[in-house]
């Protein structure tokens, strides 16, 4: 009963995507849309930076799918920041609704879940479904802001600086979503607090495609 099945198969369209500099420097770098030579995209603070490249990633899946601003139906996005900051900012910069999702590392996969369901039962017809993330910010919500120069122990995760967002429709040629997975809460009992990536690994929840 975790698992819900998709009759009418929802396909991704666009995509969006941006990355930071250390993003970039691996093999990702050449999968992005754009990548960011300064992780402040031009911004006084990250948490800016954040909500300018999220929207970014959503302006770039909707002109990716071939699409404009008034054939958008609904952005469900969400991100690492309190209040989830980051998307309802940069939601402003849209003329169609939001809805806000927050699930930490799984925020991507809930967004395409409740889109896809969405467009599954045709209540939708084209959904972006969004998120993003900023190393700095994110250090200031989870651990300590930069400016106090905190020591990092070598296993401590470091949290992507970029965005990526995908528009979901009922019809296309490219990438089906078949089904979604629905996780439970437990508790795996890790007491390292630098150790987010077996915290939350579990967590990041599944797509069919």
């Amino acid at each position: 009963m975790q698992t819900i099945f998709f009759k009418n198969k929802p396909r991704i369209i666009g995509t969006g995507t941006i990355a930071g500099p250390k993003e970039s420097a691996g093999v990702v770098g050449k999968y992005v849309d754009k990548t960011l030579t300064d992780d402040k995209f031009g911004e006084s603070t990250y948490e800016k930076a954040e909500c300018k490249m999220l929207s970014f990633a959503i302006n770039k899946a909707i002109e990716n799918a071939g699409l404009t601003e008034k054939e958008t139906d609904l952005l469900v996005s969400g991100d690492l920041l309190n209040q989830i900051i980051s998307a309802s900012f940069a939601a402003r910069d849209f003329d169609f609704p939001f809805l806000g999702v927050y699930g930490a590392c799984s925020t991507m996969a809930e967004s395409m879940a409740i889109s896809a369901s969405f467009v599954n039962a045709g209540y939708y017809q084209k959904i972006v479904a969004a998120t993003g993330s900023h190393f700095s910010s994110a250090e200031r919500q989870y651990r300590y802001p930069l400016e106090l120069g905190n020591t990092r122990p070598p296993q401590a995760q470091w949290t992507v600086t970029g965005a990526g967002g995908c528009v979901i429709a009922p019809s296309g040629s490219s990438t089906a979503i078949t089904c979604a997975t629905f996780g439970k809460v437990v508790d795996f009992g890790i007491t390292d607090v630098n150790n987010m990536g077996a915290a939350m690994s579990p967590d990041i929840g599944i797509i069919g495609i």
